[in-house]
């Protein structure tokens, strides 16, 4: 396991979303993030037009990262259903 602390990058809008949840969810999110910083390979490597990002599973919900020079820089969270497609136009957009 790395046990280096990462820095952690988030979007504003990320992060406002994150706050605007459900304390519980909330919870779970910010815990997963602490996994996160603390082994940047604990999500599952994304694969194809994805490649180089990974994704941490938060009950239905999933964590979209990509790890540079120790910083965490989180990309995108939300429901597995719709986030590897928001995922990808993000990415599209330059973001």
């Amino acid at each position: 396991m790395n046990c280096v602390m990462n820095k952690l990058r988030i979007p504003d809008e990320t992060a406002a979303l994150v706050r605007s949840l459900h304390p519980n969810v909330k919870r779970k999110i910010k815990a997963a993030l602490k996994i996160i910083l603390e082994d940047s390979r604990a999500g599952k490597m994304l694969k194809e037009q994805l490649e180089g990002l990974r994704s941490f599973r938060v009950g239905t919900i999933r964590i979209v990262y990509r790890t540079k020079k120790g910083i965490v820089e989180i990309i995108a969270i939300g429901p597995r259903k719709k986030i590897y497609e928001e995922t990808l136009h993000l990415l599209r957009k330059g973001k």
